[in-house]
């Protein structure tokens, strides 16, 4: 067994080894499609679509969730200490202002504390084709270090 991380494998920081990475995982099945990541911020969109929505015919805020929780952890990832073994998501808060039925969401995270032992980042997750701010979200991670 191996104490490195699973995304340990990825090449580099970009969108498409991100994309990669996530294939097959709850980004993939939601349709989330990261634009750019980086150490200053994370970027990702997602068709509004069946499959995202609540019963009630409007964007589910699970999958907004999903999106914020997947945007700030790839950005913590992106920024994770040399030695560091992985993080785990420990907070995230959220503000629903809105809610859309078609087209697609833009998501947009940055840090506001990238810490030895903890990051915070912020999320805003936008309709792409009106501009119309949809959820703002706080999200902290717990940065994780080999045992012993």
């Amino acid at each position: 067994m191996t104490d490195k991380p699973p995304y340990a494998r990825l090449n580099a920081i970009s969108a498409d080894d991100f994309n990669r990475f996530g294939a097959g995982h709850l980004p993939d099945h939601l349709g989330i499609e990261f634009t750019a990541v980086d150490r200053e911020h994370a970027a990702c969109r997602m068709p509004v679509r069946p499959e995202v929505m609540a019963p009630n015919g409007y964007l589910h805020a699970g999958a907004l969730v999903s999106m914020a929780d997947s945007a700030c952890g790839y950005g913590c990832i992106a920024n994770l200490p040399e030695g560091a073994t992985g993080f785990t998501t420990i907070e995230l808060k959220s503000n629903f202002l809105g809610t859309a039925r078609d087209g697609h969401i833009v998501c947009n995270a940055t840090p506001v504390h990238l810490g030895r032992t903890t990051h915070v980042w912020d999320a805003t997750a936008k309709h792409e084709q009106t501009g119309k701010t949809l959820a703002l979200f706080r999200c902290t991670q717990m940065v994780l270090w080999p045992k012993g």
